[in-house]
């Protein structure tokens, strides 16, 4: 095992997950993220002697389904941990272990670096930045995301249910990416435009480009990027319109994150930013089941809760 991940492991186990000797725990990766995988599976291991590691091929899409023994294994262990190269965070698999009473923390396309970064923070600290966040949108019918790239776009969550992606999966049932931090929901509608300047798949990190999106009814219309917009099209040959939803609105709240580095599952979560997706909402309070849930992360945003300005968090 590299002996520089151990560390981030153990916040991993210990901190986020809480895990016990008297449970069971299923460490579920894939060929391409074994090292994170090996990682967490020998401090595992050294606390419960009820640890398995399931490796399987990459998925194709975010989203998309593992194989059957190992959706098989998340449902029946206390305590999931998933770094995979494709996101697990969005699929019956997942939703299947949560109520089954699993807590589940995903790592969706973890790298060693983005691994050593993101998992060294104070977690409890993130968890109150949400809480702060939270109070400032939760009860609001209406979001307003602008920003000086040319975002203006307004968010109907009359009724819908903030989510906190806190990092602290203590609780039976209870689900988390990791790294954490993040406030989050699936709108009722939304109407206008966003523009993407800062991370976005199959990009990374985006440098002079800007990828704009026209939103109307809350499906995407317009998809101003040809990369982006075939990963939409192959998924609407799957299941139709669907793929066009506007999936997620996120607030990020990860005050560690100084930089973004080009993983979407680090920087959605940096401190002051605004993520926007398309696709897959089933798992986040939403109805709508699609093979993709890509999001676009903005840099510069400012946030209106029915016209009062949020007050976001920044890194330290």
């Amino acid at each position: 095992m590299n002996s520089s991940l151990r560390k981030p492991a153990a916040t991993a186990v210990e901190q986020c997950m809480n895990l016990q000797s008297d449970e069971s725990c299923a460490i579920v990766t894939d060929d391409k993220r074994k090292a994170i995988g090996e990682a967490l599976y020998r401090v595992a291991s050294e606390i419960t002697d009820d640890t398995v590691l399931l490796r399987y091929p990459p998925g194709d899409q975010h989203g998309a389904e593992p194989p059957a023994p190992v959706a098989a294994a998340m449902a029946g262990a206390d305590v999931v941990l998933a770094p995979t190269t494709k996101s697990l965070s969005h699929t019956e698999a997942r939703s299947a272990a949560n109520d089954s009473g699993a807590r589940v923390a995903t790592l969706p396309g973890i790298t060693e670096g983005v691994f050593l970064m993101g998992l060294d923070a104070d977690y409890e600290s993130i968890a109150r930045h949400c809480r702060d966040v939270l109070e400032q949108v939760e009860g609001a019918d209406e979001i307003r995301v602008t920003s000086p790239q040319g975002t203006d776009i307004t968010f109907d969550v009359t009724g819908k249910e903030w989510r906190l992606d806190t990092g602290i999966v203590h609780e039976a049932g209870e689900m988390s990416n990791l790294p954490a931090g993040e406030v989050f929901l699936s709108p009722t509608s939304a109407d206008g435009t966003f523009v993407v300047d800062g991370t976005m798949m199959p990009h990374g990190q985006l440098e002079d480009q800007r990828l704009e999106f026209t939103v109307e009814d809350g499906s995407v219309t317009e998809i101003g990027d040809d990369a982006v917009r075939q990963q939409v099209e192959e998924a609407a040959a799957e299941v139709g319109d669907a793929a066009y939803n506007l999936a997620e609105l996120g607030i990020g709240t990860n005050v560690a994150v100084t930089d973004l580095v080009g993983s979407v599952l680090l920087d959605e979560k940096a401190g002051g930013t605004v993520h926007i997706a398309i696709g897959d909402d089933h798992a986040i309070g939403g109805d709508t089941t699609a093979p993709i849930h890509l999001d676009g992360i903005l840099t510069e945003p400012t946030v209106l809760a029915d016209g009062v300005e949020v007050h976001l968090p920044h890194a330290e």
